[in-house]
């Protein structure tokens, strides 16, 4: 079966689900007649409780990130951080915990990306580790479609995630090259309803909770 007939999964719980994951890989990986055999791992996600550069969700798990990168290297699997705070600011950058994160896992024998929306942050990060590569954050809650094409198209990004109010765009998805089509993730069953209209607050909410602030 040919890579564009697998339909690529991207987990969440990279930390949280550690427990998990020991149990749930030896079994993907090693009876996979358990499993449809159009369905692989693309990549498992996340970041640690209480991580400066976190949003989208509040990070949860506090696992040490040598076992959860030995366990992800053990399955060739890639890891990407969720470092995609929409409120940072320069003084941020520094963050220790963060950075270290960073360097370790731009060791890994598979690469790992980072998934981010601070453009502030995407400057810093290909400049210090330029090993990782990087996904445009579907918190940038980009629903026109004109403007994700844009997003696509930044030589930046290995992927970009749309809005999920984009997903059944089919004609307009039928417009894009292959090598765009390429680039594209698709975030799936979503718990906000389509007319949503606090989607980018909320995300904002937990980046300023990230970074210890108050606010709505």
């Amino acid at each position: 079966m040919s890579k564009k007939e697998k339909a690529y999964f991207h987990l969440p719980g990279l930390f949280e689900f550690y427990e998990l994951y020991k149990v749930f890989l030896p079994l993907f990986y090693h009876h996979r007649e358990y499993f449809y055999d159009w369905c692989e791992i693309g990549s498992i996600y996340g970041s640690p409780e209480d991580c400066l550069w976190g949003g989208g969700r509040l990070g949860e798990g506090n696992q040490n990130p040598y076992e959860v990168l030995s366990l992800m290297n053990q399955y060739h699997i890639s890891s990407r951080l969720t470092f995609s705070n929409s409120l940072l600011q320069e003084k941020h950058l520094q963050d220790k915990r963060c950075n270290d994160l960073c360097a370790l896992f731009e060791k890994s024998e598979v690469q790992s990306g980072i998934i981010i929306h601070s453009d502030l942050l995407l400057e810093y990060l290909k400049k210090k580790y330029p090993g990782l590569y990087f996904v445009s954050s579907t918190t940038k809650v980009l629903t026109d479609f004109d403007r994700f094409t844009e997003e696509i198209d930044r030589e930046e990004f290995r992927y970009a995630v749309p809005d999920f109010r984009l997903n059944k765009a089919l004609d307009q998805w039928d417009t894009l090259s292959e090598r765009q089509k390429a680039k594209v993730e698709f975030l799936c069953n979503e718990c906000c309803f389509y007319g949503c209209r606090d989607r980018k607050r909320c995300y904002e909410a937990v980046s300023r909770k990230n970074l210890g602030e108050d606010g709505p």
